[in-house]
């Protein structure tokens, strides 16, 4: 088996407006999606962790300095073109089946029930044996 983060960034796939905007049954018909996704993964014993972030505002961006104290913004804003919205660890047989559970995230619905189509992004966690042959 192998760990895979499955990365959902706030960009709203083919959806520009912004989820608290939506009608509320199309609010619960996109929860309801990703509480079955996980229902299911909790099922399969493929779910490892999963959390959604809270909003962008609350947010801080540390950087060190090299001779200051670090230096501490608010943000990500507009010097970041992608939000992490949440993410979920997910333990698979197969990077395969990490891009199915990912494109099955992707699909849920939006507005009027058209899947979203949401870009996630599909990374293996480094193993913890400290195998870096993949750098």
């Amino acid at each position: 088996m192998t760990k895979f983060m499955l990365l959902m960034n706030m960009d709203g796939g083919n959806c520009d407006t912004p989820m608290l905007e939506w009608d509320e049954a199309d609010m619960k018909a996109h929860m309801q999606h990703l509480e079955n996704h996980v229902a299911r993964l909790k099922q399969s014993g493929e779910l490892v962790e999963v959390n959604a972030l809270t909003w962008p505002k609350h947010a801080k961006v540390v950087r060190a300095a090299s001779v200051a104290a670090p230096v501490l913004t608010d943000g990500p804003y507009a010097e970041s073109k992608e939000v992490l919205a949440g993410y979920m660890i997910v333990d698979v047989e197969s990077e395969e089946r990490a891009i199915e559970l990912a494109a099955e995230q992707s699909m849920a619905p939006g507005p009027g029930g058209v899947p979203l189509e949401q870009p996630i992004e599909v990374r293996r966690l480094m193993d913890s044996d400290g195998d870096l042959h993949d750098f």
